[in-house]
């Protein structure tokens, strides 16, 4: 029996709209959501609080072979999605400071880091009934997933989406910035000697430009239901 098969991996680059589409699809399922890009926030935490670096690259994989870290169905009503536990310890907002934001990408590159975290979904996903968000479900976390999604859109749309988010949280943005940072990250996920962003063989594609969060959750929970449309 397939333990993974009540999965639903999201795969995409940032601000291709997986993350707003895999919580509105866990919620109508009653699955958690699941987004593993908070395993290695925790990581850069950890480090960051141990080293006051990400830099050594050796120090920061044999600290990610030593931490726990979980995620788990939210148990306070404070916009958290899921709670996220290091070391028995609730960082699920301390994961998305400024500081563990600069050096997450670093962190995710780190090929031991990777192969770490994948152990640690795994253990997770389990559990079973999950929408998994991230870089790599559908190719190296849970190829054995029930359904795999790619969500996509132009570098360009995507970096409008994140200013207009970072905007509408009162928060300073400058969109050249947004756009020029976005490029360096697409770059960093998709050249990766390990695990690097692509669309699973079998994975649906999606491509929201243009498309209401509406339009892509119908065309995600057609996919659901056994549809071959998106």
């Amino acid at each position: 029996m397939n333990p993974y098969s009540e999965i639903i991996a999201i795969d995409g680059p940032a601000a291709s709209g997986k993350s707003t589409i895999g919580e509105k699809l866990a919620e109508i399922l009653g699955y958690m959501y699941f987004d593993t890009g908070v395993m290695y926030r925790a990581v850069a935490l950890a480090a960051l609080r141990k080293f006051n670096s990400v830099s050594d690259e050796d120090a920061v994989s044999e600290l990610a072979g030593k931490i726990q870290i979980d995620a788990q169905p939210s148990t306070k009503n404070d916009g958290r999605k899921h709670d996220v536990i290091l070391d028995g310890e609730d960082v699920t907002w301390s994961i998305r400071s400024q500081e563990v934001d600069a050096n997450v990408s670093q962190v995710s590159a780190y090929p031991v880091v990777r192969r770490e975290m994948t152990a640690q979904q795994r253990r997770i996903g389990k559990r079973g009934k999950l929408v998994v968000v991230g870089r790599d479900i559908g190719t190296v976390v849970f190829p054995e997933a029930g359904l795999k999604i790619y969500m996509d859109a132009p570098v360009e749309e995507r970096a409008r989406r994140r200013y207009e988010e970072t905007r509408q949280r009162g928060m300073e943005a400058s969109r050249e910035e947004i756009l020029k940072s976005m490029r360096r990250r697409d770059q960093i996920d998709s050249t990766r000697s390990v695990a690097p962003l692509y669309p699973a063989e079998d994975a649906h594609i999606l491509d929201s430009e243009g498309l209401s969060i509406g339009e892509v959750l119908d065309k995600v929970s057609n996919l659901v239901r056994g549809g071959k449309d998106v």
